[in-house]
């Protein structure tokens, strides 16, 4: 019998209509007519009797670390899961509940407060739901590849870098599934994971959505009869081939193309191994020989966890009285445009204001710091491991970490526990642009990032 066990869980986090929505700085609107799908928050618990892990994927962008530790404290509260053995992850969508920009909130303030005062309760119910269903299986994993992502970094002839399709960047298009099966074959969970930022739907929309994420678990759990959860990559310089857009039909077919590749992977899966045996010969046109296949008894695989606090070294910046001021002054033109200027003139201000808004923000935030606590999480699954950080890694992040990993299959994620900020590799600070603008951290807190990881992973292996 196998000695691991798992469970599933969701809870329905979909926002109700006129709920502060997106949260672009070149967003006309504040609140959301509605939902076009629902938005969800899944979980998985994993235990081999002697330690339980949950994972957890929830359709939002973020969550600052307030917020974020209230919803990990309301897991533990109500299901006994160890803080430190808690993965909460987004799937990062930029079209879902304003919930990371409370600030800039001055319609519909109260029913964005009242959504998040609720989340903690649905997530951890999603949790308890799942612990609640424990049951035995087997797991295996692979790898499938779809290419509806690609660099977002694009260099201008000018030397500016923008938000575009950079052909020529660092990219993975590669599709990671993981499939646990009950012991009698039947699918239980599918881990989907794939980088790409959720900016398909963009300032233009006015409807939340899980963006493609949701379409693609949705296509998988239709295509597989398990419950399906996204785990987002490292996406800081990953994005949508065809996005910032507000036609939804976009995001849809972006999502089914995804759902779809990584469905074909998990439906090739055997996650219960199968002994051939030859049972007889018939005599047809021919002789055909009739095969049996049998389940073989294998070893469970092992849960393993780890977790570590990395202390990443921040960037200098630019004195708070001046930012601010600039911020200040920002905000003092996007006010007065808001009541008579053109809906571009109002675009253009706000971005501004949300810009060097930002960049105050993070500055005080971390004014007389050096370094910034980040939380590194592993999980090992047999041969898988799952590692992830908060903030918003570059994709080269990734490729060093899977390529010198002691594991057949490593999933790295960013958007995990808490806490906003983009992790650009070493050479993007001698380019600049946006991600490197307004990342907290120095030029070193990649590279700490990718030798704690490995270091970890290491650990991982080793613990058997």
């Amino acid at each position: 019998m196998s000695s691991l066990f798992a469970g599933v869980g969701r809870s329905d986090i979909t926002p109700a209509p006129g709920t502060p929505q997106g949260g672009w700085g070149a967003q006309t609107h504040q609140r959301g007519l509605g939902a076009d799908m629902p938005l969800y928050a899944t979980a998985l618990v994993l235990s081999d009797g002697n330690i339980s892990v949950a994972v957890i994927d929830a359709d939002a962008i973020g969550f600052d670390r307030e917020w974020t530790e209230r919803i990990l404290a309301a897991v533990t509260q109500h299901t006994g899961i160890p803080r430190t053995h808690i993965r909460f992850s987004c799937t990062h969508t930029h079209s879902g509940p304003n919930t990371f920009r409370l600030r800039t909130i001055t319609e519909g303030l109260d029913l964005i407060l009242a959504y998040l005062d609720g989340l903690p309760g649905r997530i951890a119910g999603a949790v308890w739901q799942a612990q609640q269903n424990l049951k035995p299986v087997r797991c295996s994993a692979g790898g499938g590849c779809c290419e509806i992502n690609v660099n977002r970094r694009l260099r201008l002839d000018d030397g500016r870098v923008v938000i575009g399709n950079n052909w020529e960047g660092p990219v993975d298009h590669t599709v990671r599934v993981v499939r646990l099966d009950q012991l009698d074959g039947n699918p239980l969970a599918t881990l989907m994971h794939y980088a790409c930022h959720p900016t398909t739907m963009a300032w233009q929309c006015q409807w939340a959505t899980p963006d493609y994420p949701g379409v693609a678990r949705q296509v998988v759990e239709e295509q597989t009869g398990s419950t399906c959860l996204f785990l987002q990559g490292a996406t800081g310089d990953i994005g949508p081939r065809e996005g910032f857009t507000g036609d939804l039909s976009v995001y849809r077919r972006s999502g089914r193309i995804l759902g779809l590749e990584a469905a074909k992977v998990a439906t090739a899966m055997e996650v219960v191994p199968r002994g051939e045996r030859m049972v007889e010969i018939i005599q047809s046109g021919a002789s055909i020989v009739v095969y049996g296949r049998e389940p073989l008894q294998g070893e469970a695989p092992v849960l393993g966890l780890l977790s570590k606090k990395l202390q990443l070294p921040l960037a200098r910046f630019r004195p708070v009285s001046e930012l601010e001021a600039e911020a200040e002054a920002a905000r003092y033109e996007f006010d007065r445009l808001a009541k008579s200027g053109s809906d571009q003139e109002i675009r253009m201000a706000r971005s501004r204001a949300t810009q060097s808004g930002m960049r105050a923000e993070i500055a005080k935030t971390h004014e007389g710091k050096t370094h910034l606590e980040w939380e590194l999480l592993g999980i090992r699954l047999g041969s898988v491991a799952l590692v992830s950080v908060p903030g918003e890694p570059f994709i080269q992040i990734n490729q060093q970490i899977v390529e010198q990993s002691p594991f057949e299959q490593t999933l790295f994620s960013g958007y995990s526990n808490g806490g906003f900020g983009y992790l650009p590799v070493r050479r993007a600070y001698a380019v600049g642009g946006y991600e490197v603008e307004i990342s907290p951290f120095s030029a070193d807190a990649a590279e700490m990032v990718v030798d704690e990881s490995l270091s970890m992973l290491k650990e991982l292996k080793e613990g058997t």
